[in-house]
């Protein structure tokens, strides 16, 4: 029966799309329609999570000079400030050879270091870049057409949605960003992700692995399965926020031994004793990073204030990567697998792994008590 429970509550928790999923959609619709010059109704495209998925367009504007397709955003289940989002693609040919992809109304611009988009840039992070890149090149080779395109994504109640992010803190401005890594949106606080937690843990229990690798993501996860290819498929569980809730379940369940792999930001968090690290749940704590530092050697105050007044955890990882403070990793690695512990009362061997967002490896630690 609790098995049962269990499936229909993952059927009921649906996943939606991402921002950048919907832009790709509807900037590919649009310059079919340019093409053409007929109206388009519906758009699939190829998700980076390795599915097809079609987007139905709201509107398909056809203009002497450009194409203006909107679709609505549906987020599933999760419960996200751009949820009902009207994501927007104006295309329009240009002089130059090449793809223009740039942010109008409602797409913030960056205007602070620290993120994966350069400053004065439009929010638009580097996955739905190659999305809608990749998108616009295959219809363009299609039709055997070698003119430049220009590709505007704009949210017109992105700047109002944006209020209910984080993106003025980060210093993006004038709107939401476009993201995704995934293509779809899985539900976040939700029981049937816990519960997909647990199933994952059980099946790397029925496989004989005592030893498992609880990840944040996708592109944690890839880092994980290269650091320890040694273990089958079944021992690299993506935790998402829950970290406090996996390790309860792997020590439950009786894994001896648990590796943690993931970025600056979270794992930031997991060092101070977070176990819930969505950042609505809590922000990144600065001046904790600070303290980090200077218990790993750290003396020089100009880098404490920079950390102090860094825009983001990976900005702070550059910037002591960029100085040759490697003990603040090691040390942050080793303040994660003691907050893990103390979260689960002992009873697993743990080791953290922390890295930059391109893969390379900052820190490790390894702690047991049991």
């Amino acid at each position: 029966m609790e098995a049962k429970s269990k499936k229909k509550d993952k059927k009921e928790m649906r996943s939606g799309y991402t921002t950048g999923a919907c832009a790709t959609a509807t900037a590919k619709a649009a310059l079919i329609a340019l093409i053409t010059g007929e109206e388009q109704l519906e758009s699939t495209i190829y998700l980076p999570v390795g599915k097809f998925a079609t987007f139905v367009m709201e509107s398909c504007v056809i203009d002497a000079n450009y194409v203006e397709t909107g679709t609505i955003k549906d987020a599933g289940d999760d419960p996200d400030a751009t949820h009902g989002a009207l994501i927007k693609a104006r295309v329009s040919w240009k002089d130059e050879p090449g793809i223009e992809l740039d942010g109008g109304i409602g797409v913030g611009r960056v205007t602070k270091e620290g993120l994966p988009v350069p400053v004065g840039q439009a929010a638009i992070n580097p996955v739905p870049r190659k999305m809608i890149t990749e998108a616009v090149e295959e219809v363009l080779t299609e039709h055997a057409i070698t003119k430049g395109v220009s590709v505007i994504i704009s949210v017109p109640e992105g700047e109002k949605m944006a209020e209910k992010t984080l993106n003025k803190r980060l210093g993006i401005i004038g709107g939401i960003s476009i993201l995704g890594t995934r293509g779809t949106v899985i539900p976040f606080s939700s029981s049937a992700y816990m519960a997909s937690i647990v199933q994952a843990i059980s099946v790397a229990r029925a496989s004989d692995c005592e030893h498992v690798v609880i990840t944040t993501g996708g592109r944690s996860e890839k880092y994980g399965m290269a650091e320890y290819p040694h273990l089958p498929e079944e021992a690299f569980i993506e935790m998402g926020d829950f970290v406090g809730f996996t390790l309860k379940q792997c020590k439950k369940q009786g894994i001896k031994k648990v590796s943690l792999v993931g970025m600056m930001g979270k794992f930031s968090k997991v060092a101070q004793g977070v176990m819930m690290v969505h950042s609505k749940s809590a922000p990144v704590d600065f001046p904790f990073l600070a303290s980090v530092a200077a218990k790993a050697g750290v003396t020089d105050p100009i880098v404490i204030e920079k950390i102090e007044q860094a825009n983001t955890a990976s900005q702070v990882g550059d910037l002591l990567l960029e100085e040759g403070y490697h003990d603040f990793f090691t040390k942050l690695c080793t303040y994660c697998c003691e907050s893990s512990l103390k979260e689960i009362k002992g009873g697993l061997d743990i080791q953290t792994s922390i890295y930059t967002m391109k893969g390379l490896l900052l820190g490790k630690a390894e702690l047991n008590e049991y």
